[in-house]
């Protein structure tokens, strides 16, 4: 579904992303791991078209999108939730979670949508009215997600969903990241807790520096000792 090849991105002098190739199947969870500063955030949003490739390939669903703007690749059916949530504070919930679904005009199916992203996040109903910048911090993570949810997305990519929630909205929200691999949407996961990222995907990538070091089943990299030491605390 998504097929990076070479993918290259600098900022000024600084390569920040030094020729990397992954991809990411159909129905699949790919969490993409490594340390602040490794780059995982540039590459999502190279991909979502919010930073432009100064090298390299992105293909999605067969088609070439490394140079379309952002916009367009969310009305091809590419959902991101960014880093930090970015919910709009001074909007209700409702409108917030109207505003992912801007690019539809099926509007029937958009009301089942927004029924579906109620089932799912229950909170969120029992808030639809509330401003979205007085919620909680796992409230707003729940809302950045229903409001992507809300573009019928294929795929999801998501940056670092648990930053800053306690642990025990931390398991929920990767309760839910199941669920939606449940419900058949494609998800790249970008997340510092990696072995909670492990936990829930089929594959995973190491980035350093730029670079992806190790790839390999997430069950693999969950017993290897590297990542262990690295990244588990083990």
């Amino acid at each position: 579904m998504l097929k990076v090849e070479n993918l290259e991105v600098n900022y000024g002098m600084i390569k920040a992303i030094k020729g990397i190739s992954f991809s990411v199947e159909k129905g699949e969870v790919v969490a993409l791991i490594g340390a602040n500063g490794a780059g995982k955030t540039t590459v999502l949003h190279t991909i979502t078209g919010l930073l432009s490739a100064d090298a390299g390939r992105i293909e999605f669903d067969g088609k070439d999108i490394t140079k379309t703007p952002a916009h367009k690749i969310v009305s091809m059916g590419m959902a991101h939730v960014p880093e930090g949530r970015r919910v709009f504070a001074n909007l209700s919930v409702i409108q917030n979670l109207r505003m992912g679904a801007f690019t539809r005009k099926d509007k029937a199916e958009i009301e089942k949508n927004l029924e579906m992203v109620f089932a799912r996040f229950p909170r969120l109903k029992e808030r639809v009215n509330q401003l979205s910048g007085t919620l909680s911090g796992g409230e707003q993570q729940m809302l950045a997600m229903g409001r992507a949810l809300m573009s019928n997305p294929q795929i999801i990519l998501m940056d670092e969903p648990s930053m800053g929630l306690s642990p025990i909205l931390v398991n929920e929200i990767f309760d839910i990241i199941g669920k939606v691999k449940a419900d058949g949407t494609t998800v790249l996961l970008v997340e510092q807790n990696a072995k909670k990222a492990l936990s829930i995907s089929d594959r995973a990538y190491v980035l350093e520096t730029g670079r992806i070091v190790l790839t390999g089943q997430a069950s693999e990299l969950l017993n290897n000792e590297e990542i262990k030491k690295a990244y588990l605390g083990e």
